[in-house]
């Protein structure tokens, strides 16, 4: 859970959002610098608030909650399969998800995609539990549906019911059951229907009567226009970014083939074994059968949704467990297939040992003055996909990951050895060791990334300076983990954009928007004053204030602490 430290952007955000509402008291409106934060669902700040509340106030407690969802995630899957197909097949589906890239690069930042994730899970095997007909306790598992429905309402919004409802509604057209009265009656709709208004309503309803106008529907979004809570997180965030035409835009599409294509890296390297899938049953004629069905709707309707949506790379996170699901199914039958796929991650293992080892000596003797921001290339207009920083990468930044990559090499030697050299659950486990060896090496890495991808030593700079005024030249996400680690608030220069834009017009939103007019002005007082910026931005503060009075306080990852006095 720590290190590295809480990157800028919405890792740091997440975290500041809890903290702020631990401090204020107020868990309904979302805040940050002061400003209304109106976006997203507020159970995540709540988990994190709460372990704050038990822990102290810490990067790695802001952490626990998402932990402890990808575990429980892991440990849900495993007890499904075993429900569904048996121990061994149990096994594997539990240890595909818990080992699989996808999950690992998706819980390293704040987000609640991974809780999102276990709610639509449970959902699917509730659903499953409630209708079958050996079950002596269906009414319960119908409850345990509509509550993880309600929960997935209050983590990410309406997708944690349209997915599910989804899925369900293909499988039931599929065996023929839409309209069986018996299969509504075991499902307890109406009682559904209650719980999840009980979890998810309260919270709707305070914030719309806290931030009215309380109900507006128009479908113009742009600049300057407030229409309340209401508008914004259900025909804003919801229905114009399913669109695209969402305001402010400040977020940006993966293309729809590499979306479905992607799944191989996200699942690797079990997803080596898709093609071992093809020869499964799927008809639903017991238990096993009606499981793989189920799971194939569930991942068809969810990606199918997505491809006529805008699309992050995690937001198909929900289809992991359904495809752990098939690939354990699959690896329990230990086929020709099966065996090929083994191999087959054999060679990338090799490949990978390979390529790390030709990396490791070009790089040997390349020195590596300072931090690695230094030796990287930024690419700004990516950084709205979630691995917009990837493209980043230059042979040089490599010198500063030696030992991730030397981490990194021995873990693919000893997956490629588990799979040429065992068989059965043997090999399997040598990969899942492989695995687990190289998310430490990722875990170095983004170590090393912390000055690039965080502000820390910047924070840590300024809690050792004089008091004074705080200005960021720019948007609050940019420095936000400067906010977390110094519990600060700041003045934001030409920052009335994209996150805070829509709450800054909000009745009562406190006045921290200043332009450059403003800025000079607060810059030639006694009073001492700070400014964050980047260095490619440094330009533009040399055009309102003279450059003498620009006094380098603190510079880490490419970015800079000014004061106006020495």
């Amino acid at each position: 859970m720590s290190p590295p430290g809480l990157m800028d952007d919405v890792d740091a955000v997440q975290a500041q959002i809890a903290g702020n509402m631990l401090t204020s008291g107020d868990w309904v409106i979302a805040r940050l610098d002061g400003v209304p934060y109106l976006e997203k669902s507020p159970l995540i700040y709540w988990l994190i608030a709460i372990s704050y509340r038990i822990f102290g106030v810490h990067d790695w407690s802001a952490r626990i909650p998402v932990a402890l969802g990808a575990v429980l995630l892991a440990w849900v899957v495993w007890r499904y399969g075993r429900w569904a197909f048996g121990a061994v097949a149990g096994f594997y589906a539990g240890l595909a998800l818990a080992t699989c890239v996808g999950l690992f690069l998706f819980t390293r930042i704040q987000i609640p995609d991974v809780m999102l994730t276990l709610c639509v899970c449970v959902a699917f095997w509730s659903f499953q539990r409630a209708l079958d007909e050996q079950e002596t306790r269906p009414r319960l598992w119908a409850a345990l549906l509509a509550a993880s429905l309600g929960v997935g309402v209050m983590l990410k919004g309406l997708i944690a019911v349209v997915a599910p409802i989804g899925g369900v509604i293909l499988y039931l057209v599929l065996t023929r059951q839409l309209f069986s009265r018996a299969v509504w009656k075991r499902l307890h709709i109406f009682t559904g229907a209650l719980i999840i208004l009980a979890i998810a309503a309260p919270w709707h309803v305070l914030a719309t009567l806290r931030m009215p106008p309380y109900f507006n529907f128009t479908l113009h979004s742009g600049p300057g226009e407030y229409h309340g809570f209401f508008w914004f997180y259900f025909i804003n965030e919801h229905v114009l970014r399913f669109l695209n035409l969402r305001y402010p835009r400040d977020y940006n599409t993966v293309p729809r083939l590499a979306f479905w294509l992607l799944h191989l890296l996200w699942l690797f390297p079990w997803s080596a074994f898709f093609p071992a899938i093809v020869g499964l049953s799927f008809a639903p004629i017991d238990r096993a059968g009606r499981t793989r069905l189920l799971a194939l709707c569930w991942t068809s309707f969810l990606l199918l949704f997505f491809t006529f949506s805008t699309t992050q790379e995690y937001y198909s996170m929900p289809v992991y467990p359904a495809l752990a699901l098939l690939l354990g199914s699959a690896m329990a039958t230990e086929s020709l297939w099966v065996r090929g796929g083994t191999r087959a991650v054999g060679v990338v293992a090799i490949l990978a040992a390979v390529t790390i080892g030709a990396i490791l000596v070009a790089v040997w003797h390349i020195p590596t003055p300072g931090d690695i921001s230094s030796a990287l290339q930024q690419h700004p207009e990516a950084y709205t996909l979630s691995l917009g920083h990837v493209g980043d990468l230059t042979l040089a930044s490599f010198a500063y990951l030696r030992l991730p990559l030397l981490v990194a090499g021995i873990a693919f030697l000893i997956g490629a050895s588990g799979a040429w050299l065992l068989k059965g659950r043997r090999s399997f486990v040598a990969i899942a060791v492989m695995m687990v060896i190289f998310f430490h090496a990722s875990r170095l890495a983004l170590i090393k990334f912390d000055p690039y991808l965080g502000s820390r030593p910047l924070a840590q700079a300024l809690l050792t300076s004089p008091p004074g005024q705080l200005i960021l030249n720019g948007e609050y996400y940019s420095f936000s983990s400067v906010f977390f680690y110094t519990g600060r608030t700041a003045l934001l220069l030409n920052g009335r954009v994209n996150n805070l834009e829509y709450g800054s017009y909000a009745p009562g939103s406190p006045s921290v928007f200043i332009g450059d007019a403003q800025f000079a002005k607060l810059w030639s007082k006694r009073e001492r004053s700070y400014v964050l910026t980047d260095s490619e931005d440094l330009s533009h503060l040399t055009k309102i204030v003279d450059m003498a009075s620009l006094h380098k306080v603190a510079e880490s990852g490419g970015k800079l602490l000014l004061a106006n006095q020495p």
